[in-house]
């Protein structure tokens, strides 16, 4: 009967895994389609550097007005319910980016698309905490991995519609296909956490001592915005680096963007072992460091293999930084792992969305290349903060 139980409790946490996992790389999927195609919608809507990056500046609009919604959602119906509807709806905003034929579609579409992404955001990383719970070692950085794994493959099937000449509308419709088939696969194996314990309301904490139990979680989460912002910089930016400032051929301005996602989805996989051996603060120093040094890299020799090879660096600097700061924070014995894990991966998330219109504007004032070492400075930020932070 014990040998039975445990088997039932292995099959669990083993088809919750796997269902975790593949809604993150279907919401990586979704993600880097868009991305993909930025510098497509650009040019057909004859956006210049800065006008795009004020247009970007949607997404993070999206994810403020979700925040309200978002948390209270997830307490009055699961972050399983959540997660399934904000998924799908991901996918069909996607479809509307590629529809936009005016700057105000596009806009209202991207408010739509950054709400629906941080709803997907907050929810699968709390199943993913779940999932950590049940095998009670690291594995957080494995469904990061996922999504990375996700985005190299979206990077990949981008590249193929932009050398055959296929409007990003009809790409999108394959890849929404996708997700509705992933998603019905794998929404009868989540975990429904309707009616699990919530944190006890009757605990009163006084202001001053509330803020002193946040400052662990806000340096978390301000090395994950750090991080997030160099992440979502290359997402938005990097395949129009390698057109307008490395000057790559058509078939290659979407290279610099798959190195990056490859070395970033193979870092996440092996981040829990470089972790376990020497760290979370070593770690994140060295994750800050190779980002900066491969930013750099890219600006100082904007040429196609240096460029690649400085896009790298970046992927397997930003690959274990956002899994462990999520980690720790889901261990956080100050608050409910949920409560804590949703606070610190809106303000990391609110720095991948910020990031990209920002570069956008840098650009518009000055160059692409000057906006890319302002992110090299968010990757020192990084070195700068684990270094000082009591982790």
């Amino acid at each position: 009967m014990a040998d039975t139980t445990i088997i039932q409790a292995t099959n669990t946490r083993k088809t919750l895994r796997i269902a975790v996992g593949v809604l993150f790389f279907m919401a990586g999927l979704c993600f880097s389609s868009w991305a993909s195609r930025i510098a497509t919608v650009q040019q057909n809507l004859g956006l210049t550097d800065a006008a795009l990056g004020a247009v970007l500046f949607s997404l993070p609009v999206g994810l403020m007005l979700s925040l309200p919604f978002s948390g209270w959602a997830i307490t009055k119906v699961g972050s399983k319910k959540v997660l399934l509807g904000a998924i799908l709806v991901y996918g069909i905003c996607l479809i509307s980016l590629g529809l936009a034929q005016t700057t105000l579609q596009l806009i209202v579409g991207l408010v739509c698309f950054g709400f629906s992404s941080n709803a997907v955001n907050i929810s699968v990383n709390t199943q993913a905490v779940v999932a950590e719970r049940m095998y009670e070692r690291p594995i957080m950085a494995s469904f990061h991995g996922l999504w990375s794994l996700a985005g190299f493959a979206g990077a990949g099937i981008g590249t193929i519609m932009i050398a055959n000449h296929i409007n990003p509308f009809h790409h999108f419709i394959i890849v929404l296909a996708i997700l509705a088939l992933g998603v019905t696969i794998a929404s009868r194996y989540l975990y429904d956490d309707v009616g699990a314990p919530k944190i006890d309301s009757a605990v009163k904490i006084k202001l001053l001592e509330r803020l002193r139990l946040m400052l662990p979680l806000l340096t978390l989460g301000s090395i994950a915005f750090c991080s997030m912002i160099c992440e979502g910089a290359m997402f938005d930016w990097s395949v129009i680096y390698f057109k307008k400032v490395v000057d790559a051929p058509i078939a290659l301005q979407g290279a610099g963007f798959t190195a990056f996602m490859l070395t970033m989805a193979g870092g996440r996989f092996v981040a829990d072992l470089f972790a376990a051996r020497f760290g979370l603060k070593r770690t994140l120093q060295v994750s800050g460091s190779l980002t900066v040094t491969g930013l750099l890299t890219a600006v100082i020799f904007p040429h196609l293999y240096t460029a690649m090879a400085g896009f790298m660096l970046v992927g397997v600097g930003v690959s274990s930084v956002v899994p462990m700061v999520y980690s720790a924070a889901g261990k956080s014995k100050t608050m409910s792992a949920g409560v804590a894990l949703a606070a610190v991966s809106t303000i990391g998330f609110i720095g991948f969305l910020i990031g990209p219109p920002v570069i956008g504007f840098i650009a518009g004032l000055a160059t692409l290349r000057a906006s890319f070492v302002f992110i090299a400075i968010m990757g020192m930020s990084v070195v700068v903060l684990s270094t000082r932070a009591k982790l």
